[in-house]
């Protein structure tokens, strides 16, 4: 049952897929700074469990479509190539899984489209119901103006610092992210003045036990050719998002609904993480249950491959249907 690789028209755009399994449809959204490489370990376990599994490169990112125009990176966007993913694959509904910003587009494409997505995982990032305020609007009126979302914002400078050195830069934040790094308070979030992104993190003397040699190479070859444009404009989207979702205030979550992420992840240990979490049972009133993986950071999915993989086939095999 090994996996295949193909590029399918989706949207507008080509999304490059890795792909394996036959029974019901999972489709695996990957975050920032990964590719649909990140569920390796998720797509022969779901595959070899019963499951049909589609784990693409996401908008902007590896061998998929990375379109110029900023705005062409909204949430709408974002949810419309998994909803046209669906239709490519010839299936009428599916399950949907995501991981960092993956989860979000999770999230609201169950938000957004109940009759497509029979139920959602979460991984590493709460559901965030819509705010009274725009949430750079929210994050510089709470003096964190030095917050990464607002560094990423002036397109061009996290490029440049990214892109000096792809290799390094990944593993900085594969490790400084991780349940490896020192401390999972997340002080690498804030960006220093006079300083980038990447001034907080630390370069490994080696990679982390839970990333081969191999795939390192495959993503710092591949970030390499396409730099980080793609990926840097979903969060220039965010304020967009929140225009664009008004129709949606106060609306919840009704679907069957998992969450997983790492108790020493800095998106959960933080304040803004925390309050997410504590809301989410009630935005999201079909959370069947929350796990906490104790020592594992954020990339939850490759630290801790085996207790996810047996989470999401629990959670799978327990929808109706």
């Amino acid at each position: 049952m090994n996996p295949t690789h193909r590029r399918i028209e989706v949207n507008g755009i080509t999304l490059a897929l890795t792909a394996a399994g036959e029974g019901p449809l999972v489709i695996l959204c990957h975050g920032w700074p990964e590719l649909g490489l990140s569920w390796r370990h998720q797509v022969s376990a779901l595959a070899a469990s019963g499951f049909r599994v589609a784990a693409p490169d996401m908008r902007g990112f590896g061998g998929s479509s990375a379109p110029l125009p900023i705005e062409a990176y909204s949430i709408l966007h974002l949810v419309g190539d998994m909803v046209g993913l669906v239709e490519a694959l010839g299936a009428e509904r599916a399950v949907i899984v995501g991981h960092d910003w993956g989860a979000p587009v999770a999230w609201h494409a169950a938000l957004l489209r109940p009759d497509i997505f029979r139920a959602v995982v979460g991984m590493s990032v709460p559901h965030r119901p819509r705010g009274p305020q725009p949430p750079l609007t929210m994050l510089r009126a709470a003096g964190l103006e030095r917050f990464y979302w607002c560094y990423f914002q002036e397109p061009g400078v996290a490029e440049a610092e990214f892109e000096r050195d792809p290799a390094a830069t990944l593993r900085r934040l594969l490790h400084s992210g991780s349940g490896d790094a020192a401390t999972a308070e997340g002080a690498f979030l804030v960006v220093p003045e006079g300083g980038g992104f990447l001034a907080n993190t630390t370069d490994p003397v080696a990679l982390p036990a839970w990333i081969d040699t191999e795939t390192f190479a495959e993503m710092s070859e591949t970030y390499r050719r396409t730099g980080f444009r793609g990926g840097l404009n979903w969060y220039r989207n965010i304020d967009r998002n929140w225009e664009l979702t008004a129709p949606w205030q106060g609306a919840k979550i009704t679907q069957p609904a998992l969450f997983i992420a790492g108790a020493r992840d800095a998106v959960i240990a933080g304040p803004i993480g925390r309050r997410a979490l504590a809301a989410m049972p009630e935005a999201v009133p079909g959370l069947r249950m929350t796990l906490m993986l104790e020592g594992a950071g954020h990339w939850i999915q490759q630290e801790r491959a085996a207790a996810v993989n047996t989470a999401l086939i629990d959670f799978l095999r327990g929808l109706p249907g």
